[in-house]
């Protein structure tokens, strides 16, 4: 299973019309010329392609800003985690020379306890920190790849190894979903049941624009058919959907009890490049999508960054405004909506 996978492009539009079917009566040669000219068709879309990608550059980085809600719901204890850092260079000692803006985005929703949500809040950004590649790194995004992999195995292996020295042991896991914006390009890692997606606005046929939800992140549950192998290659089992019928997620960071019987704390990689056309990105432990689906969310707040009037508050824009509130009432409604587990949002804007 490919670890690394890109998302998709933006929808073309306004592309050559596609050709006739060709009949059985073409020649070899006219099947020749007609591949020659789909190749040649295809070389000046991907080159107009580039040209956009490139004005989209030209115009200046992303800016990027985060809003965060959390809600206890009935839960006796608040596990989730989060972490905004829309500017990273703090931590960071020295950037490849090609990169010039870093932020980073995460929660954390954990069980059996708060502290491995706590644990990879407090240090996994920091971990990444040490391994982000510097210098004039030719490969960046092969060495960020790596980066990340590796953050999230020492990351685990420090909370196991401190949750191991406990009397009595901690038994805490947490999933986690991060968002790592390296200039214009998102890099998301995920672990288990947490989700990532992207709000990107397109041309619909009638001239109007539309919202396309676009998933950022891949859950891990051990009902999927390769979790499943991996689990009972490992020698563990599922009964009810769950790691030896406890555990709902087969990928996080701790559950040390579990990781011999196939859980781990390998994240799914997607990558992304941001586009002129993007508005916001939802970030939300599995509270959220428990009651609202994921298109769900993006139309929710967008419906409140269109509504009337906000009142003003200070120092902050109408736009950030309504950021704010549109990241509150998306956890109050998945409450009102009868979500009784924690819920966690960020919500990120993206302008310019």
């Amino acid at each position: 299973m490919d670890l690394f996978d890109d998302l998709p492009e933006p929808t073309q539009t306004g592309g050559p019309a596609s050709s006739p079917v060709t009949s059985r009566a073409h020649t070899t040669e006219d099947q020749e010329e007609e591949r020659s000219l789909k190749r040649k068709r295809e070389v000046v879309n991907k080159t107009e392609e580039q040209g956009q990608i490139k004005k989209v550059c030209s115009e200046g980085l992303p800016v990027l800003k985060g809003y965060v809600a959390a809600r206890r719901g009935e839960r006796d204890e608040m596990q989730d985690a989060h972490v905004l850092l829309p500017d990273m260079s703090s931590c960071l000692s020295a950037l490849p020379g090609n990169v010039s803006h870093v932020s980073y985005f995460a929660v954390f929703d954990g069980h059996g306890g708060a502290r491995a949500s706590q644990f990879a809040a407090e240090h996994l950004h920091h971990n990444l920190a040490k391994k982000f590649p510097s210098g004039d790194s030719e490969n960046v995004d092969k060495l960020i790849k790596k980066c990340i992999l590796d953050t999230f195995k020492q990351t685990d292996e420090d909370f196991l190894k401190k949750a191991s020295s406990q009397k009595p042991a901690w038994k805490d896991g947490s999933t986690a979903t991060c968002v790592l914006v390296v200039d214009d390009m998102v890099y998301v890692a995920n672990l288990g049941d947490s989700r990532a997606v992207l709000c990107r606005m397109e041309a619909a046929a009638d001239g109007r624009r539309r919202s396309v939800t676009l998933a950022l992140s891949k859950e891990h549950n051990p009902t999927m058919y390769e979790e499943r192998m991996r689990i009972q290659r490992a020698g563990g089992t599922v009964r009810d959907g769950r790691v030896l019928g406890v555990l709902e997620v087969s990928r996080s960071i701790g559950d040390g009890q579990y990781k011999r019987c196939g859980v781990v704390s390998t994240p799914d990689l997607r990558r992304c490049q941001l586009t002129a056309n993007d508005r916001f990105i939802i970030l939300a432990c599995d509270g959220l999508f428990k009651v609202f689906s994921a298109d769900e969310a993006v139309k929710f707040v967008l419906n409140i960054m269109e509504e009337g009037s906000v009142e003003p508050k200070s120092g902050l824009t109408e736009e950030e405004v309504r950021f704010e509130a549109a990241c509150q009432q998306l956890a109050s409604e998945a409450v009102r909506r009868g979500c009784a587990d924690n819920v966690t949002v960020i919500l990120v804007s993206i302008g310019c």
